[in-house]
């Protein structure tokens, strides 16, 4: 194991506190595997209990509905890692993993990882840490489902997707996703994702400049996610 993989590793959050001899003698017992874009990584049926550091590009957990219609859960970028819980618990996965862009993984057997947890405590603490996020963005995902409508679904997901630009201090979306990924995180389809957002650049809440979504009256925005109706009648 060169230098460069040693770095590559320690910069993964899962393994920030552990010793070079450490991480080189959990690479020993892993395995590398490079995944193309848009390929399948994990399905949610699969028997495996690997762990899965991603060491370069990022995945998308995602997972299908009943009719069929594809719902994101969320990425896992650089430096993340993800199928902790069916090394955890011994049960199934609970989702499927796709590769985003091309990437580079190193997959940890569950016993391996467990070791990890079992004698570095730092370790288990940024893991107790992700699942609590998890369990936070699920719960949140709930609440949304059960109490918004499709269209007010689309305004939450660009909210939550928008940063303040350190220039100007306007929110901004940027890169803007795809209709198609915007759906997929808000549970709808493409074609509402499509008429949201040409309301709220006619009613001047919203400008696209390219890859960046200009969100230039926030407070309406969010007002609109409490509307009763949550539809064109709020945009008027």
């Amino acid at each position: 194991m060169n230098q460069d993989s040693v770095d590559n590793l320690s910069r993964v959050r899962l393994l920030q506190d552990l010793t070079s001899e450490a991480i080189e003698s959990l690479e020993k017992r892993s395995r590398w595997r490079r995944y193309a874009r848009d390929e399948q990584i994990l399905d949610r049926d699969s028997e495996s209990r690997d762990v899965f550091l991603v060491v370069t590009g990022s995945v998308e957990v995602i997972n299908y509905s009943l009719s069929g219609r594809e719902v994101a859960f969320g990425h896992v970028v650089q430096g993340g890692y993800f199928g902790e819980l069916s090394a955890i618990d011994g049960g199934r996965r609970s989702a499927n993993i796709v590769a985003v862009e091309d990437s580079l993984v190193l997959v940890v057997p569950p016993e391996v990882f467990t070791e990890i947890l079992t004698h570095n405590p730092p370790a288990t603490m940024q893991v107790l840490r992700r699942l609590a996020h998890i369990i936070r963005t699920a719960d949140d995902r709930i609440m949304d489902l059960s109490t918004l409508k499709a269209v007010q679904r689309v305004y939450v997901e660009l909210i939550r997707l928008s940063e303040e630009d350190e220039k100007t201090g306007e929110r901004i979306v940027r890169p803007l996703p795809t209709q198609r990924d915007i759906a997929r995180r808000a549970s709808t389809s493409r074609e509402t994702v499509a008429r949201v957002l040409g309301q709220l650049a006619r009613a001047g809440i919203v400008e696209r400049k390219g890859r960046t979504l200009h969100i230039f009256d926030m407070a309406r925005l969010m007002e609109m996610t409490d509307a009763i109706e949550g539809d064109e009648e709020s945009l008027r």
